[in-house]
């Protein structure tokens, strides 16, 4: 056809007759394109073909069409096998069929997100030109969401590389009703990038093979291989991949939870304690007193209870029969390590399995800190500390017990060693600030329980205990077992509110204990022997810093008496180890503005006040002297965990958690034996989701339309000639451990 109105500028368009060939896909606007582009040049008064080359394939399969331009008229019916220009609107599709027929000094238009840079020495033969047409396309709302539409957007850049001006565009779209596409198409006229052809060296002629000879009909014994390559309809591909599970990513230690649970589900006991072994020290101990973030976490607990982590922990601590293995290096430094707490012990174990040596340096006369003073028997056994310790010493730490380090002190051993540690744990005790808290009858809860745990003491009467944290719990339980007729436990919060471990306050509730919540001691009256507390009602305030609701005094009061008041309000965070001149800049020390090889980790440093906590803290202060780092990332902590929305739940039966064994004691008094005495056996681990981790379940192969999944040395692969890239295999997944990517040439 020829155009009935004739533009100026068809003596820019030299080089004709032109075949012009567009390469794209079902869906993408392919041949359209194809046809904007003759309806372009047919606006420049000159003859035009333009066809399609596509069959009954779903959206996305690859499809070609065709433009013919000159100036005479065209009697081809052919397929354009020799394109001057090629428009390729999708990179995935460019590979070496694509160019067939392409000749050098050719014109080949890409869309894609990479620049000219992305491909250097590999178009060279060609005037190559490349834009991110979908970008482009997407940003003015051509097409939908899911499926952008381009063919508009790149013929602007096709017209800026055929040297037309934007008068000539504009004409051709308001002729052709396309007037609101105008703005995307002059985005990509000034964005695509052009570059020259270069000259190179003419390539050989590919030498065609014979062909086989053709065997009668009767001799055939094999099928024929499929020769249509179906992984040419796909931009995407499925790809295994490993992200990180919640329990994971919530472990303040660094656990790789789902490597050593999934090692128990598989019976290889010994893979899970190495595994633990890399980043926790104690086991046995987490595995008692850990609030378990992780299980907070659990995708499970969405489904049908969280898996029971914190158990499978202590399984494992207790009964691991290896030990932590060290490295040798040639030349190991010297680390000191000021406090024998979770957070010392766990920097002084990474400074030795790293191969270096570590002295720590104790106040007390035993390791384990509050572990070792603050923890009652019923809830961690000595005997089970004591394992974890021996654990941890048998890689050649060295402890020098009762040796508190003061502000001389510290600035020696930085003189004396390659660099310190300093993990002293919180300061002293936080006070009520109110009066008669100075009566004989009042205690610090830390205090009592260091006391009891050397010679346990007779209670009667009632027991108050003033808090809402683990300390607070233990308190409350150790009063029990030390003859209190009864203890009730003041909390200023809600009880939802309160730290402690759930399953710590529900034990307490079970044996007894009372919780008060919304109260507050304001007075403590002396009487006798005995001594009232004056309890005022709490009220929820506005939000403090932390973006909970501050408590707030009433006029309501209440009066208790009782035997003993124990305080259990936390403490405080300070730096008293400082020396002159000495200054924190996050966990690291400052000596004016020189950077000390000094960390601080543990409460000292962060003051979150829990163990696994500590050990994490400690362990990145380990890595931090090492690499003399300001600070230390945790692999973990960088990419964004497996929501339950990724877990297929119809893919797991229902299954409740394997709980605890629990004892009650017949007589509380002066009975501290261990109550909670954890799991029977490791059968709890088979409930793990394995988030974010391929377990090799076949799930995929199995889903796979296709049959192009195979399972092969302990992985999958995907065979990309004939993957069409459906994605069944991601939406059928478990438990996401595949994901699409897009394809690139």
């Amino acid at each position: 056809m020829q155009a009935k109105t004739t533009m100026d500028h068809a003596d820019l368009i030299p080089d004709l007759p032109l075949e012009v060939r567009v390469h794209g896909r079902g869906g993408q606007g392919g041949v359209t394109c194809a046809k904007l582009i003759a309806g372009l040049f047919s606006q420049l008064g000159l003859h035009v073909q333009t066809f399609g080359d596509y069959g009954s394939e779903r959206a996305g399969a690859p499809v070609q069409a065709y433009a013919r331009i000159d100036r005479a008229p065209i009697r081809n019916a052919n397929k354009v096998y020799r394109p001057g220009h090629l428009l390729v609107l999708d990179e995935a599709l460019l590979g070496p069929h694509i160019l067939e027929g392409v000749e050098p000094g050719a014109l080949l238009l890409l869309n894609t997100p990479q620049p000219l840079a992305h491909f250097a020495g590999r178009f060279d033969r060609y005037r190559f030109a490349v834009l991110d047409a979908t970008a482009i396309a997407r940003e003015h709302g051509i097409g939908s969401a899911s499926v952008v539409i381009i063919n508009t957007t790149i013929l602007g850049a096709y017209a800026r590389i055929l040297g037309l001006p934007l008068k000539v565009l504009d004409e051709a779209y308001a002729h052709l009703g396309l007037a609101s596409d105008l703005p995307a198409a002059e985005a990509a006229f000034a964005t695509v990038e052009i570059a020259e052809p270069r000259e190179t060296a003419p390539a050989a002629p590919t030498p065609h093979a014979a062909p086989p000879p053709v065997m009668p009909i009767l001799q055939h014994r094999a099928d024929t291989p499929a020769s249509l390559k179906t992984g040419n309809w796909s931009s995407q591909i499925p790809a295994y991949v490993e992200s990180p599970a919640p329990c994971n990513h919530a472990c303040p230690a660094g656990n790789d939870v789902v490597g050593f649970v999934q090692a128990l589900a598989k019976g290889d006991s010994a893979k899970a304690a190495a595994l633990l072994f890399e980043t926790q020290p104690l086991p046995s101990v987490c595995g008692r007193v850990c609030p378990a973030p992780c299980m907070n976490a659990c995708n499970r607990a969405a489904f049908d209870g969280a898996v029971n982590i914190r158990s499978l922990e202590r399984l494992v601590g207790d009964s691991a029969t290896a030990t932590p293995t060290r490295e040798d290096v040639l030349h190991p430094q010297h680390i000191a390590v000021v406090g024998g707490g979770p957070a010392g012990l766990s920097a002084a174990y990474q400074l030795a399995r790293a191969g270096h040596l570590a002295t720590i340096y104790e106040a007390g006369p035993q390791l384990g800190g509050v572990l070792a003073t603050g923890i009652p028997a019923f809830r961690l056994p000595p005997e089970m500390l004591q394992r974890d310790l021996e654990r941890i010493l048998a890689l050649g730490i060295k402890a020098r017990l009762s040796t508190p380090i003061r502000k001389a002190d510290l600035a020696t051993l930085t003189k004396d060693h390659d660099g310190v540690v300093v993990a002293v744990g919180f300061g002293a005790s936080k006070s009520l600030g109110i009066a008669g808290e100075n009566l004989g009858n009042v205690e610090q809860g830390l205090a009592f329980l260091a006391r009891v745990k050397e010679m346990p003491e007779i209670l009667s009467g009632t027991v108050i205990v003033v808090g809402g944290g683990n300390t607070a719990i233990d308190c409350a339980r150790t009063a029990l077992r030390c003859g209190a007729d009864k203890v009730k436990l003041v909390y200023r919060r809600a009880k939802k509110d309160m730290p402690a471990i759930a399953e710590e306050i529900a034990e307490a509730e079970r044996e007894g204990v009372m919780v008060m919540a919304h109260r507050q001691p304001i007075a403590i009256h002396e009487r006798g022997a005995l001594a009232d507390v004056v309890l005022a009602e709490m009220e929820a305030g506005p939000a403090d810093a932390s973006g909970r609701r501050r408590p707030v005094v009433t006029a309501r009061t209440a009066t208790l008496t009782a035997s003993k008041i124990l305080l259990a309000l936390g403490q405080g965070n300070e730096h008293d180890l400082l020396p002159a001149g000495w200054s924190l800049r996050g966990a690291r020390a400052y000596h004016g503005e020189q950077a000390l090889p000094v960390y601080f980790a543990g409460d000292c440093a962060e003051g979150e006040g829990t163990v696994t906590h500590a050990i994490g803290s400690g362990r990145k202060a380990a890595a931090a002297i090492l690499t003399r780092t300001h600070a230390v990332v945790l692999a973990k902590d960088v990419a964004l965990p497996v929501a339950p929305g990724q877990i297929r739940f119809d893919a797991f039966p229902v299954a409740a958690p394997h709980a605890d064994r629990l004892i009650h004691p017949a007589a509380f008094a002066g009975d501290f034996s261990e109550t909670n005495l954890g799991l029977a056996d490791a059968a709890e681990a088979s409930r793990c989701f394995s988030c974010g981790h391929c377990t090799l379940c076949d799930t995929c192969l199995i889903s796979c339309p296709e049959g192009v999944i195979a399972q092969r040395g302990g992985h999958y692969r995907v065979d990309p000639e004939y993957c069409k890239g459906c994605g069944m295999c991601v939406a059928e997944c478990p438990r996401a451990g595949i994901e699409m990517q897009e394809k690139r040439v």
